[in-house]
């Protein structure tokens, strides 16, 4: 393993995981060093060895135990388990990257403070719907005063696990919570439908701001930028509607997965899984500055 590739440990092995251990793989920056699962034989782990990953079962209190030191924790579990993942893992020193909708991390979204990433040693990714929505939402409010911002995020049922219908809850709470933040409004609404249709329908997310002043034209230029920036991290990102009413914005916008192992459908893990490793690879470039020119 080169001098400057941090060592990366994954906690889950559902189909976000194994994502993980794929973009770890092309990344220069980033070793899998162990996929824990729940259980020991699980068809996840078995894919993972496959991939060329140590593998373990029993959770976090298998990676605690392992025979390595880990620069990174992915935790791609449940938001009900992560509280206790943080407890366990500060004092280990490794970065945990929180891909569940959990509060209480520093919230990371790259292509709006993601440079922020390398400053912290605890990052919530918020949500799929927090990743796709908070760059267009947050560039708007850059240059209008909202009153009310709503995201409605729609995802095929089979791209949505058991964890994240658990986390339902949580996923609302926590997506509202970071719109607030990041464009400083009161009145926020945030939803997630799972869509049994069939052929599957690609993930889509519904933004609707309200704020004086707005205009069709200014308004697309915003849009289309933060759209690009968005594009940089994930390559499937595109707005496919942008209108003005008005002092009203609709937006909506579509996530594809490009990934090999997704499939197209699955936007909403390829939004959360690219915004985990963006995160990594700051950290790695942070603790190497020389490597920052070999990533110009």
């Amino acid at each position: 393993m080169p001098s400057h590739t941090l060592n990366a440990a994954v906690l889950g092995s559902g189909l976000l995981g194994l994502d993980l251990v794929e973009r770890m793989q092309r990344s220069p920056h980033l070793n899998c060093g162990l996929v824990v699962g729940r259980t020991s034989g699980s068809r996840g782990l078995e894919q993972a060895a496959e991939l060329g990953c140590a593998t373990a079962g029993g959770g976090v209190a298998a990676l605690l135990g392992a025979d390595q030191s880990f620069d990174i924790v992915f935790d791609a579990t449940n938001a009900f388990e992560h509280p206790e993942h943080w407890v366990q893992l500060a004092s280990t020193g490794a970065v945990l990257i929180d891909l569940t909708p959990t509060r209480g991390s520093t919230l990371i979204v790259p292509a709006v403070n993601g440079d922020q990433a390398a400053k912290h040693q605890h990052i919530g990714l918020i949500s799929c719907g927090g990743q796709a929505s908070i760059p267009v939402l947050h560039a708007l409010a850059q240059h209008y005063r909202p009153s009310y911002v709503e995201m409605v995020a729609t995802a095929a049922s089979v791209s949505v696990g058991r964890a994240s219908r658990l986390n339902l809850d949580e996923y609302v709470g926590t997506t509202q919570g970071a719109i607030r933040q990041f464009t400083r409004t009161v009145e926020v609404k945030a939803m997630l439908n799972i869509s049994a249709a069939a052929p599957p329908p690609p993930f889509r997310i519904a933004m609707t701001m309200v704020a004086p002043g707005v205009e069709q034209g200014p308004v697309s230029t915003v849009v289309e930028a933060a759209a690009a920036a968005m594009q940089e991290v994930v390559p499937g990102y595109r707005v496919t509607s942008c209108t003005v009413t008005g002092d009203t914005v609709r937006v909506i916008a579509e996530v594809s997965a490009t990934r090999s192992r997704m499939p197209v459908h699955a936007g909403n893990l390829e939004v959360i899984s690219a915004a985990a490793i963006y995160a990594a690879e700051q950290h790695a470039l942070a603790t190497a500055p020389a490597l920052k020119e070999l990533t110009r």
